[in-house]
């Protein structure tokens, strides 16, 4: 029942990550999803793209890779973060990178509990679902 923060060859680190996590765990608990382990790695553009190469065999540069190892009735995870690819969104988004860096970790969160955004439905509703928890964190 552990939710880790690690940060792989970057400058970066998170404020108030303690209270983040503890956000994080009430997102899942909104599922239905009993909580397991969950690690967050922040990282490099490069790091991340070599992983979307090797396991997702796409050759994109991406913000977020979620990887489900749900167990039984544990929900496991890893979520990879490239900090530059949340940067850059914070800018061309016009918000701070505090808010940015939470959507995106809102965001693997929600892939991890099985939600899905391949579809132009399924990526509104997920805008929607990160959207509702943003602003429930900013209460």
């Amino acid at each position: 029942m552990k939710k880790r923060i690690f940060y792989d060859g970057i400058k970066y680190r998170l404020r108030n990550s303690r209270k983040i996590l503890k956000f994080i765990e009430k997102v899942i608990g909104e599922y239905r999803k009993p909580n397991g382990n969950l690690s967050f790695i922040f990282m490099s553009d490069n790091e991340l793209i070599k992983i979307n190469r090797e396991f997702l065999k796409h050759n994109v540069f991406t913000d977020v890779i979620a990887f489900n190892y749900e167990s039984g009735d544990l929900l496991d995870g890893e979520i990879y973060l490239s900090i530059e690819a949340i940067k850059r969104n914070a800018y061309n988004y016009k918000v701070s990178l505090n808010d940015e860096v939470l959507r995106v970790m809102i965001h693997g969160t929600l892939h991890i509990c099985g939600f899905k955004d391949s579809t132009k439905e399924e990526k509104e509703k997920m805008r929607e679902m990160e959207d509702k928890w943003l602003m429930e964190l900013e209460d």
